[in-house]
């Protein structure tokens, strides 16, 4: 029984210390985020939260206008990788980029272009402070304990924020016996890593077949309702079906799907790379030239047009393309 409490999480942890079968799904490597300027967003990651620059790199416009199918003269790419712990995320700028689109001043959880990093803190409290004194815009009203009744996730205290251009963050503070073991280990630092990145979804069963495909497993699963929830998430009357999935390590991926209340919005149609509600979760394969025939014959988005040859990028990939999900969520998936 504890076993299975520690991979059913509820906000979700996604254990990734656990290896259930073989699967092409090796690693859920970073997240990427499109940022509106990279110079002026970065200080929020490394002042505000305690992000760590490992490097800074461009990718050639050639390179990116093949893999993000856009036009070659705004495709060139400016980023930086940072990492908190053993967890990564990438920020990418678009300096040439004209009409981006921002995120929508009054997007909610339940909009399925929602997606957020979950931010893994030893103290909550001390955690909230620092972003209180950095005056960090809301999404949640304070940090919410989650209560008895949602047994998954008794005990479990989260808080969502925004970064300066509105991309959803998460703090999450595992009590004893839940989460990832590695989350307990004794640490003087608060902000300790990235536990999953969350996406909303409209239909979990067709999503979880389609992400079962590309080689992630369930990890657990868990249904949230509450003030707590309501508080957290700023959406009210909120019941959520809460599904967690991992690949052989890294980040895990979880699902957000809204049993109530009904109106949350479609991904917005004819996306591109540089809107800024666009992320992607690099996800490493072990062999994308079969799954690449694979999603030919479905009904699936591929954004590049071929698999593209990475290796003299900082992508950290030798190959790769860029797919979408059943609701539009981008998927970077690549060979080493």
């Amino acid at each position: 029984m504890r076993t299975f409490q520690m991979l059913v999480l509820a906000l979700l942890l996604i254990s990734t210390s656990f290896v259930v079968r073989p699967q092409s799904a090796k690693n859920v490597s970073e997240v990427t985020i499109t940022v509106s300027n990279l110079d002026a967003l970065l200080p929020f990651y490394t002042d505000v939260l305690p992000f760590k620059i490992e490097e800074k790199f461009n990718i050639a416009a050639e390179t990116a206008a093949k893999l993000y199918n856009i036009s070659k003269s705004v495709a060139a790419v400016k980023a930086v990788r940072l990492s908190l712990g053993d967890q990564r995320i990438v920020l990418q700028e678009f300096p040439e980029a004209t009409n981006q689109q921002a995120i929508p001043s009054d997007s909610k959880s339940n909009d399925l272009w929602f997606q957020h990093i979950a931010i893994v803190v030893s103290d909550m409290d001390k955690a909230y402070e620092i972003l209180r004194n950095n005056r960090v815009t809301h999404v949640s009203t304070s940090p919410q304990t989650l209560p008895a009744y949602i047994t998954a996730a008794a005990g479990i205290s989260a808080f969502y924020f925004r970064d300066p251009d509105g991309h959803n963050l998460e703090l999450i503070y595992f009590p004893p016996g839940k989460g990832n073991p590695k989350w307990q280990e004794t640490s003087d630092k608060i902000f300790l890593g990235i536990d999953h990145t969350a996406i909303g979804v409209s239909d979990t069963p067709s999503q979880q077949k389609f992400y079962e495909s590309i080689g992630l497993i369930l990890a657990g699963t868990s249904e949230n309702y509450g003030p707590e929830q309501e508080h957290l998430n700023q959406v009210f009357g909120a019941r959520l079906d809460i599904s967690g999935f991992m690949a052989q390590k890294g980040m895990g991926v979880e699902f957000l799907e809204y049993i109530a209340p009904p109106g949350g919005r479609k991904y917005p149609e004819n996306s591109k790379v540089t809107d800024l509600w666009h992320w992607h979760s690099s996800i490493e394969v072990s062999d994308l030239d079969y799954l690449y025939q694979q999603l030919k014959n479905r009904d699936i988005e591929i954004v590049s047009k071929e698999i593209v040859d990475l290796k003299n990028t900082k992508i950290n990939a030798s190959r790769g393309i860029v797919i979408r999900d059943l609701d539009g969520h981008a998927i970077l998936l690549f060979e080493n």
